[in-house]
């Protein structure tokens, strides 16, 4: 069973693939189960299509064939289906070549609209300070200016 990471995971490398399995007017047969197993085999990921002969939708399609080969259904849109089974033989290949599945990145678990929040607040309380601080700069030089004309005025009388 497929969690609904793994089947997005799996969505999105099936929009890539081109149809090989066609289903057609009669169905679900034992060639097309053995073409399907046979698919499974080389690729894990198999798209195939109901043709519109069939007298079977695609879902039906789909849980029959994954009934029969022991896949999982990914996705299933329109008239065409995905289907997913992991294969011992493509990963030993892949082991052997260097190219095992590669591990997972750390995702970070900081929140990004927290995160954003945090710096919008940030920054408001930097542009107060400076505000905050131009305007005791004003006020100090006021006040200073209104002692040299008090100065000047006492010095006049």
């Amino acid at each position: 069973m497929l969690t609904s990471k793994e089947r997005a995971e799996l969505r999105a490398r099936a929009n890539t693939l081109e149809t090989t399995l066609m289903v057609g007017k009669e169905a679900v047969t034992e060639a097309v189960i053995a073409e399907a197993e046979n698919q499974l085999d080389a690729r894990e990921l198999v798209k195939g299509k109901v043709l519109e002969g069939a007298m079977m939708s695609a879902r039906e399609v789909c849980d029959e064939i994954c009934e029969a080969t022991g896949a999982d259904g990914v996705a299933v849109i329109g008239t065409k289906f995905v289907i997913y089974r992991f294969s011992e033989k493509l990963q030993q290949e892949r082991n052997q070549s260097g190219r095992a599945k590669k591990k997972a990145t750390p995702v970070s678990k900081a929140n990004p609209v927290r995160k954003g929040a945090k710096a919008r607040r940030e920054s408001a309380r930097k542009n107060r300070e400076q505000r905050n601080e131009y305007f005791r700069q004003q006020a100090i030089e006021k006040a200073i200016e209104r002692d040299r004309e008090r100065k000047l005025r006492e010095n006049k009388q």
